[in-house]
């Protein structure tokens, strides 16, 4: 008979999500070790870079989850691209350990850790750590955000919490990939009347949704769900909502496409 660990229990959104927070700050501390060093980067098979900081520190993270949420499938960025295929049927939990590795390796700070809780196809708890900017995104049933060092304890006592905002009378300000902004963004941009556009790297953009900084983050180019879960959970915790452009809800363990999502529109507050 084969033997599997019990489920822990996962009803506490807001304890998740700040041990999420403490091993993103953990790991962090060999991410920052190589992003201050002269590092090399490779090209994967879909010819996207990645680093030893992806790999360390999705090691790192994985081995400190298996400690605390034992039993708890993890679908993780770099072990997906070596093969490895958890069961999503389930709670189950979402990695990556250097969202932004272009951001990485051009050493603009605008990389993140994720890590996220997926149940029911959709994020209940996640943290995003951008540890160049020693600034960390806690959501569970509230959205708290904060300095962090990396390696530094995590209290929540010394985070604020945040919330999206409502839509400015002059218009929206919508946020947008530094790195893979297209013709269909910007022209969906326009059509919701948007007046200020900002760039920003990685998971970063759920970000400034969430803390009322901009208004809207559209975004029609391919990501994977590890690069949109743990920002998702920041942002529903905010207040806002991760939608398809129809309107329909944005959902997650969608194994029969390799977890390749589509377009979608993170929203602050609406109405």
């Amino acid at each position: 008979m084969t033997w599997t660990r019990p489920m822990p229990n996962l009803d506490n959104k807001n304890a998740i999500a700040f041990e999420f927070a403490r091993i993103c700050s953990l790991a962090s501390v060999k991410i920052m070790e190589i992003y201050e060093s002269d590092f090399e980067f490779r090209g994967k098979d879909d010819k996207s870079p990645v680093t030893d900081a992806d790999e360390l520190a999705e090691e790192i993270i994985l081995a400190e989850l298996q400690k605390s949420l034992p039993g708890v499938p993890v679908l993780a960025e770099e072990s997906f691209a070596a093969g490895l295929r958890p069961k999503t049927d389930g709670a189950f939990i979402l990695v990556d350990p250097v969202d932004g590795t272009k951001e990485f390796i051009n050493k603009n700070g605008e990389f993140t850790v994720n890590i996220a809780l997926i149940e029911n196809r959709a994020p209940t708890a996640g943290c995003v750590y951008a540890p160049a900017r020693e600034q960390i995104f806690v959501g569970g049933t509230t959205a708290w955000a904060g300095p962090l060092k990396a390696g530094q304890s995590v209290d929540a006592d010394a985070l604020q919490a945040i919330t999206t905002r409502d839509r400015p009378a002059g218009g929206m300000t919508a946020v947008m990939s530094r790195s893979h902004a297209d013709d269909k963004t910007l022209a969906f941009a326009d059509a919701q009347g948007v007046t200020e556009k900002v760039s920003a790297g990685s998971s970063l953009k759920f970000c400034l949704v969430a803390e009322g900084t901009a208004d809207v983050y559209p975004r029609f180019g391919p990501t994977k769900e590890w690069d949109t879960g743990a920002g998702h959970a920041v942002l529903n915790a905010a207040g806002g909502a991760v939608l398809t452009p129809e309107g329909t809800p944005f959902t997650y363990a969608k194994e029969e496409v390799e977890y390749l999502n589509g377009a979608f529109v993170a929203w602050g507050r609406r109405g």
